[in-house]
């Protein structure tokens, strides 16, 4: 185990969703141990998360995944140098969870509190993972978030493009369970369709002869039930694969077609040609294979965390953490958890709905 003496190291808590992950991360890049308690097979029963039981499940899990992280890590809670945790955006029950638990520890052992961005912490993680420098293109592709951003230093985050109704993870999550696939969809859907006939199926891709970076999912989705619920139950059996496999080719070009606009605009304006692809659907191989093709085209360096560090976890929301930590940078035990928190909050919303983050 590495030494750490001469590191600092702060506490992780994600708890913004349906999974309750805990991380001991050291500021020279160690991750000294990282655990998850998943609540998937619970919200299966139910087709997607339901935030009451969500909260539930975090207030089961975090104390004893918190002993099991410090023990794993062989670390004191007195060794530890902060806390921190995700404070939005996300279901807000968990959230307040993961914050209430994480200020009371703060408190007691008399460290730092830090008050996290879920979505900064997925912006950051490959600063955790390959020490990347300033600045960098990100597309963040999550199940509640599609988004492009311009990462110019730590807190400075220039929106190029966001979801004008759905992001990628909730299309591939509404078919899921339209087809009786279960939760969550996404890698459902990736395992169906490794046997199917991705052109079998006339399926939209969303906005594709528009430039500009904005994404918009809902009219895929509609589509996609528009012809699935077409078929009889034997056909729908029988077609299963290629109606996934279709699916998932569109959320591919989909996203390919608008990063590569963000890719020219970040050339163009910055001379940038590095390109961070994080969030839960970035897991999805096929998307992985597609991305990497289009940072081949130009001659873009590609960064992709390893897959247990793309879906939530607690080494990114204490990694956030180590970065303002050396800025000297802490939270006030007085911060309101927030349902919604852009990293770019004076952006100007997409046509369309405009939904913000």
């Amino acid at each position: 185990m590495t030494s750490h003496n001469s590191n600092t190291l702060i506490l992780g808590i994600e708890s913004s969703c349906d999974d309750t992950a805990i991380a001991v991360v050291s500021s020279d890049r160690q991750i000294l141990a990282a655990h998850t308690a998943s609540s998937a097979a619970t919200h299966s029963l139910h087709g997607g998360v339901v935030p009451e039981i969500a909260a539930r499940q975090h207030l089961d899990s975090l104390m004893p995944t918190i002993t099991a992280t410090l023990a794993d890590a062989g670390v004191t809670p007195a060794q530890l140098d902060g806390i921190a945790a995700t404070a939005g955006p996300g279901l807000i029950g968990g959230v307040l969870v993961g914050t209430m638990a994480a200020k009371a520890m703060a408190s007691a052992l008399s460290k730092p509190y830090f008050a996290v961005n879920h979505l900064e912490g997925h912006a950051l993680t490959a600063r955790l993972t390959d020490g990347l420098e300033f600045p960098y293109l990100l597309l963040l592709v999550s199940g509640g978030h599609t988004q492009l951003l311009m990462v110019h230093e730590l807190g400075r985050y220039e929106r190029l493009g966001t979801t004008m109704d759905d992001a990628a993870g909730e299309a591939f999550d509404k078919a899921a369970s339209l087809m009786g696939l279960g939760y969550p969809g996404g890698p459902q859907i990736e395992r169906l369709a490794e046997t199917g006939d991705a052109s079998s199926v006339s399926l939209p891709r969303p906005r594709i002869a528009t430039r500009d970076c904005h994404f918009s999912f809902s009219g895929l989705k509609t589509a996609f039930a528009q012809q699935w619920l077409k078929l009889d139950e034997d056909e729908q059996q029988r077609r299963a694969p290629d109606f996934a496999a279709s699916l998932q080719r569109s959320i591919a070009d989909a996203l390919v077609r608008r990063t590569e606009f963000a890719l020219q605009h970040a050339g163009d304006r910055y001379g940038c040609r590095q390109l961070v692809i994080a969030g839960g659907v970035a897991a999805n191989s096929h998307i992985r294979s597609s991305l990497t093709a289009l940072a081949a085209r130009y001659e873009t360096e590609l960064f992709i965390p390893p897959v247990w560090l793309c879906t939530d976890n607690g080494a990114m929301i204490a990694w956030v953490a180590q970065e303002y930590f050396a800025r000297g940078e802490y939270s006030s035990l007085s911060f309101a958890p927030r349902p919604r928190w852009p990293l770019d909050p004076g952006a100007e919303p997409p046509p369309g709905r405009g939904i913000r983050a």
